[in-house]
């Protein structure tokens, strides 16, 4: 089972970047399907983005063009890039990881419970 811990949250103000970090321990994380998801306080989880086992990426409409998700297989570590932060961009950020080849499709990547492996979170805060 693999371990997940983020870190590179914080605070920052509208139109500046955070770049978020997912270390992953006890697998590889080449082999798994990876997402970053994020809830703010009193709203339900959403799927920010996805990177599967090819490359392959996905990306919520409210991010496109401003976030950028990669990963590193050497260093074994998923990114989150995000640019021109907005305040509702607030909100606790955690990544996922799974197996399930099913969160390559772009109808099924936002789906929580594709993934069973779930870090701790990092929290980033956009001030206006």
């Amino acid at each position: 089972q693999v371990q997940l811990v983020e870190s590179g949250g914080g605070s920052v103000q509208a139109g500046g970047s955070l770049r978020l970090s997912c270390v992953g321990s006890g697998s590889s994380v080449s082999s798994f399907c990876m997402g970053w998801f994020r809830q703010a306080p009193g709203k339900e989880h959403e799927g920010v983005a996805s990177i599967d086992r090819d490359g392959a990426t996905n990306y919520a409409d409210s991010v496109k063009g401003r976030f950028t998700i990669s990963k590193d297989n050497a260093r074994n570590t998923l990114y989150l890039q995000m640019d021109s932060l907005k305040p509702e961009d607030t909100a606790m950020y955690y990544c996922a990881v799974t197996y399930d080849l099913a969160c390559s499709r772009a109808d099924m990547w936002k789906r929580r419970s594709l993934y069973p492996n779930w870090g701790q979170g990092t929290q980033v805060t956009v001030s206006s």
